[in-house]
C-alpha cells in the first residue's frame, strides 16, 4: 500500500463540490477542482522529465496553484523545495546548487534571470507560474491532461526539502518524509480537534512549514476549507472571522489584530481556535488576547526539522509563556547539552525529541546529519527549555543566543521577560556581544511604547532591583523595531552585526 500522502489527503476528502480554497473576489476552488488541478501539474511535471525523487524548486507567490502544484510534486513522487520569495538571484544560486533540482519554478517576472542562472549552473528546466494563472509552466499545464496514476510512495521516500534560515552558516536542507508529514497533521488535527466543519483563515507565506505543512496539511486531511489570503490583512481577517472557525498565525498577527478596532468579544464569537507559532509570543500579548476577545491563544512549538513538536491543551490552561506538552506519539526530554544525560523537572537544559515527526536528516549532509541525532535516536533541537511544576515546557530560548558573561550563564529569555515587564516597554530582545573583560556583554535592545519617554539610565536602574548584577546588560539600545524574518521571529544575528565591536577597547 502506498504512503503518499496525497493518497492520504485524496481518501478523507469531503464530498468533492466543498470548497477546499476560498480565494478574493467570493472566487473559490473546491476540492474536485483542486484534486484535477494536480493531476494535470503532476502530468506536465512528468513531460518536463521530473521522476520520482527528483527535486523542484518553487520560489513563486502564493495562490491556489502553489497548493496545486504541492499536490502534484506529491502525486509525481517529486521532492517539493519551497523557496523564500524574499531570495536573491545569488542566495537562489546556493540552493539550487545544493539540491540540483529536475525543474524550477519561478515568477514570470523572474524567468529571464532565473534561466540564466539555469544556464550557468547547467539546469535542466526552468520555467514559471504566476497568480493569475500566467507563466510558461502555466501553458504546459494547461495542455496536460488531468488523470495522472499517482506514483506510489513509501513512508520514508522524501516528500519535502526545507532549507533552514541558515544564521549560524550555510544553510541547511531539512529532508521530510511522507511519513513525517502525514503523522504530524494526523496529531494536531486529533489534539486541535479540526474536523470538515472548520474554516481555516490562511494568511502565512506558503514557503515556511508553519503555513505549508502545518496549516495546509492539517485543513486538507481534515477536509475542511481555508479562507486563502494571499497574505496577512488585518481588515480582510476581521471582515472573515464571522464565518470562520479557526486563525493560524504568528505573534505578529495577534498584535496587529489588536490595534485593530475591529477585534472584540463580538467578532471573535464564531471562532473556536486562535493558534501562534514560529516565534514566542508575548505574555502581554497573550493577556490583551483574552481580554479583548474572551478567546485564549493556543500556543505551540514546533521547528522546521520537527514539524510540530508541543502544543498547549486544547481543553485545559493555556499558560502564557510555555508551549504544552508533547505531541501524541512524540517523546521529548530536556538534556544536558554535553552529556545527554536527562535532567530534572525545573532545570535548564537542550530539548530533544524523538518520534515520527523528526526529519531523515540534512541533505548532503551526512556528517551534521549524524551529530545531530544521540546514539539512542532523539533529536538534539538546539533549543533551550524546561519543564515546570505542571508539566509544561518552556522555551527559554536557542542554545547559540546564550550568553556566558564573567563565567556565568545567562539566558536571554530571563532579561528580556524582566525588561518587557517595565512600564512603557514594547518588546525586547538581549544579545551577548564579545567583550575584553567578561568575555560576552549582556546587551539588550529595547522597543518603547509610542509615547513613551524611557532612557537607557531608568531601565538599568528598574533592571538593578530584579537581576542579578551578572545578568545587567552593560548597554541598552531603544530602536523603533525588531528585525524579524517573514515567520516574525527576531533576527539576533542581525543585531549583533549591527553592533559588533561594540565593547572592543
Amino acid at each position: 500500500m502506498s504512503a503518499n500522502l496525497y493518497d492520504l489527503i485524496r481518501a478523507r476528502a469531503p464530498p468533492l463540490d466543498k470548497a477546499a480554497l476560498e480565494l478574493s473576489a467570493g472566487a473559490s476552488l473546491s476540492y474536485g477542482d483542486l484534486f484535477k488541478r494536480s493531476g494535470r501539474i503532476a502530468n506536465a511535471l512528468a513531460a518536463l522529465g521530473v521522476a520520482p525523487g527528483d527535486r523542484v524548486a518553487v520560489q513563486i507567490d502564493k495562490s491556489a496553484d502553489f497548493i496545486a502544484l504541492v499536490l502534484g510534486c506529491l502525486r509525481a513522487g517529486a521532492v517539493l523545495l519551497p523557496l523564500n520569495t524574499a531570495y536573491t538571484l545569488a542566495e537562489l544560486e546556493y540552493f539550487l546548487s545544493d539540491a540540483r533540482p529536475a525543474l524550477v519554478v519561478c515568477r514570470p517576472a523572474a524567468l529571464a534571470s532565473t534561466r540564466e542562472l539555469g544556464r550557468k549552473l547547467g539546469q535542466r528546466a526552468v520555467e514559471s507560474l504566476g497568480v493569475s494563472g500566467d507563466g510558461t509552466f502555466a501553458q504546459i499545464i494547461a495542455g496536460a491532461p488531468e488523470p495522472f496514476e499517482t506514483i506510489a510512495r513509501a513512508g520514508d521516500d522524501l516528500a519535502a526539502i526545507l532549507y533552514t534560515s541558515g544564521t549560524t552558516g550555510r544553510s541547511k536542507g531539512a529532508m521530510l518524509t511522507h511519513d513525517n508529514l502525514a503523522s504530524n497533521a494526523l496529531a494536531l488535527i486529533d489534539i486541535w480537534r479540526f474536523t470538515s466543519a472548520d474554516v481555516l483563515i490562511h494568511a502565512l507565506p506558503v514557503f515556511h512549514t508553519h503555513g505549508l505543512f502545518v496549516a495546509t496539511n492539517v485543513a486538507l486531511l481534515a477536509g475542511a476549507s481555508m479562507i486563502f489570503l494571499p497574505a496577512f490583512d488585518a481588515d480582510a481577517i476581521i471582515a472573515a472571522l464571522p464565518r470562520t472557525t479557526s486563525l493560524m498565525g504568528v505573534p505578529t498577527f495577534y498584535t496587529r489584530l489588536l490595534a485593530h478596532p475591529g477585534i472584540n468579544k463580538a467578532a471573535c464569537a464564531h471562532m473556536r481556535l486562535f493558534v501562534s507559532g514560529s516565534a514566542p509570543l508575548l505574555v502581554e500579548t497573550h493577556e490583551q488576547w483574552r481580554e479583548r476577545t474572551g478567546c485564549a491563544i493556543l500556543e505551540r512549538y514546533g521547528m522546521t526539522e520537527t514539524n510540530m513538536i508541543a502544543s498547549n491543551p486544547y481543553e485545559g490552561a493555556r499558560k502564557p509563556g510555555a508551549v504544552g506538552f508533547p505531541l501524541p506519539g512524540v517523546s521529548l526530554r530536556i538534556a544536558h547539552a554535553e552529556t545527554g544525560a536527562p535532567l530534572p523537572d525545573g532545570e535548564i537544559g537542550i530539548i530533544e525529541v524523538k518520534g515520527p515527526n523528526v526529519f531523515k536528516g540534512y541533505w548532503r549532509m551526512p556528517e551534521k546529519s549524524a551529530a545531530e541525532f544521540r546514539p539512542d535516536g532523539f533529536f538534539i533541537t538546539g533549543d533551550l527549555g524546561r519543564i515546570d511544576a505542571d508539566g509544561y515546557l518552556e522555551i527559554v530560548g536557542r542554545a547559540k543566543d546564550l550568553i556566558i558573561s564573567g563565567g556565568f550563564n545567562v539566558y536571554p529569555k530571563e532579561v528580556e521577560d524582566e525588561i518587557d515587564a517595565l512600564d512603557g516597554v514594547v518588546e525586547s530582545a538581549v544579545i551577548g556581544l564579545p567583550h575584553p573583560d567578561f568575555g560576552e556583554g549582556v546587551t539588550a535592545v529595547v522597543v518603547p511604547a509610542k509615547g513613551a519617554a524611557l532612557s537607557e539610565a531608568e531601565l538599568l536602574a528598574k533592571l538593578t532591583a530584579r537581576l542579578a548584577r551578572y545578568k545587567l546588560p552593560k548597554r541598552i539600545f531603544l530602536v523603533e523595531a525588531l528585525p524579524r524574518n517573514a515567520m516574525g521571529k527576531v533576527q539576533k544575528a542581525a543585531l549583533r552585526k549591527e553592533r559588533e565591536g561594540l565593547y572592543e577597547r
